[in-house]
């Protein structure tokens, strides 16, 4: 018996150390593809981050300068941990990862500094595995279907890469591939966070995260199908098509499917890149106010919205044929639908901000999912103080105390944040992640806060309010009441902008007066 015994561990010994040389030998095999490393990995981080949470603030008086301060330094050792983690694991968790590094204004600063780096460390995949993709899913080798195909990588992003090709009659186009390994890990990766969260509520009840791991199971399948991407690319385009300043590449579907899609290729300077524009002459404000009208318009009238607008997915450049400046919008892969009950609600709940009318803040807040906490839904949302939103939000922009003032906020009303995005509805999740995102953008540019900004949201809210009470007139003089009452609307907001503008070429002229005597 216990020879066999010994022949058996002999010969599980000799399987077990071919299989490992085998692994190690072969450059295709990663250790990070396998199900119990995975795991392994995650369960060990987890576990790590909790305990340091459970140990390192549990002697320290709570909400002392002590406790701040070592609170701090948790977050931080934190984030490097799960920044190393979906490093590690790639695919999902570099794009979890990627949404919580949007929540500027949600999040610890901790976090969301350290977790952006995963944009531009997301990992690549070999040239035989695209090879190996474009195969399976064209029936082609690469060689039969372009005359040029660039082996590196325009960009690569946590699901995908974009490779730069020419068609065999001479069309430029960007070929994006997905990661050969990403669809059969996925499932497994985000019911592995389910559980991981579920586990971590159990040690700290009061923070609720699983409405992260509610928006990945919804939007993860949908980002995965290229078709569902070049869709929605079309529907955008149409659908915006009476803004001149925007491009969105056309899809070339004959060479499309489910993991590769084929697109007209478009090159241009990333939206947050002063320098380029500044050589380019493309003006800041110019490129800020055409995003503001545009997802204005997104999100207000048609209820579609494009999700992922970070630098990477938004270009300027000069259009060729006529040298104005225009926006490229790629990355058609994470849309929001919002209902029109939702949309109209939020309409208002703009209107109530902007015009500071606090009755109605309250009440559309409320009716959005945020209850008493209502306040702290104002700011996340405008990602202003309190008192900024009580004496109006385009009153004055965001100083640099403020600011400061709101990213320590996020710290400190940590767990009521978490509880309020669980309770919200799940299309405003990626509003918030939308919204952040959009603000990255103006405060690189500098335009942050603009009272221009507001006005465009303004103008879309009042057309869809009307077009809303227009359908649902019942005769021709309540219609044309209600198109009188918008006209006049959107008359006093020309009016408003057009003593803004005054204001500021005399504040300009008055700013240049004062320099000239200074000199």
């Amino acid at each position: 018996m216990a020879r066999r015994a010994l022949k058996l561990a002999s010969w599980t010994s000799a399987a077990l150390a071919a299989s490992g040389f085998c692994l190690y030998s072969n450059k295709y095999l990663d250790p990070s593809d396998f199900g119990a490393v995975r795991v392994g990995r995650a369960v060990a981080t987890t576990a790590v981050i909790s305990y340091d949470y459970l140990t390192s603030l549990r002697s320290v008086p709570y909400g002392s300068e002590e406790y701040l301060r070592l609170r701090s330094k948790v977050h931080l050792r934190s984030a490097r941990r799960l920044c190393e983690l979906c490093c590690a694991n790639r695919g999902t968790f570099i794009k979890v990862g990627q949404h919580l590094g949007a929540l500027d204004y949600l999040l610890p600063e901790e976090y969301t500094s350290t977790l952006k780096v995963l944009h531009s460390q997301a990992p690549q995949s070999s040239i035989q595995e695209v090879r190996q993709v474009i195969r399976e899913d064209l029936g082609q080798e690469i060689q039969d279907l372009f005359v040029s195909f660039d082996d590196t990588p325009l960009g690569a992003a946590s699901l995908a890469q974009v490779h730069k090709a020419v068609l065999r009659d001479g069309r430029t186009v960007a070929v994006k591939v997905q990661h050969p390994k990403v669809q059969a890990q996925s499932s497994k990766d985000i019911l592995l966070m389910e559980v991981l969260v579920l586990a971590v509520k159990q040690l700290f009840p009061e923070f609720e995260f699983m409405w992260l791991v509610d928006e990945a199971k919804k939007n993860l399948p949908l980002e995965l199908d290229f078709l569902n991407e070049g869709r929605n690319a079309e529907k955008v385009a149409q659908m915006l098509k009476h803004f001149d300043f925007l491009k969105v590449p056309r899809i070339y579907w004959e060479l499309s499917t489910k993991r590769v899609l084929l697109m007209e290729f478009v090159d241009g300077g990333q939206v947050n890149d002063r320098d380029y524009m500044e050589r380019n002459k493309i003006d800041v404000n110019e490129i800020s106010r055409h995003l503001g009208k545009m997802y204005s318009e997104m999100i207000f009238v048609n209820g579609f919205v494009h999700c992922d607008p970070h630098p990477g997915n938004v270009l300027v450049r000069k259009r060729p044929d006529t040298g104005k400046a225009e926006i490229i919008l790629l990355d058609h892969g994470l849309y929001q639908v919002l209902t029109d009950d939702f949309r109209l609600d939020y309409c208002h709940l703009w209107q109530s901000l902007i015009w500071t009318d606090m009755k109605k803040v309250k009440k559309y807040s409320q009716r959005l999912g945020a209850g008493e906490l209502y306040p702290l839904f104002a700011c996340m949302l405008t990602a202003r103080s309190w008192d900024s939103v009580n004496r109006g939000i385009g009153q004055a922009p965001v100083t640099a105390t403020e600011d400061a003032e709101i990213r320590d906020n996020a710290a400190s009303y940590l767990p009521q944040i978490s509880q309020l995005l669980n309770h919200v509805p799940r299309q405003m999740l990626l509003i918030f992640k939308t919204n952040d995102l959009l603000r990255g953008i103006e405060v690189a540019l500098g335009t942050r806060a603009r009272a221009s900004s507001f006005l465009s949201m303004s103008r879309c809210c009042i057309r869809a309010l009307a077009a809303h009470k227009k359908k649902n007139a019942c005769s021709f003089f309540r219609r044309t009441q209600i198109s009188f009452r918008e006209a006049f609307n959107l008359w006093q907001i020309n009016l408003h902008e057009l003593i803004l503008r005054v204001k500021e070429l005399r504040w300009s002229r008055e700013k240049c007066q004062l320099c000239g005597q200074v000199v």
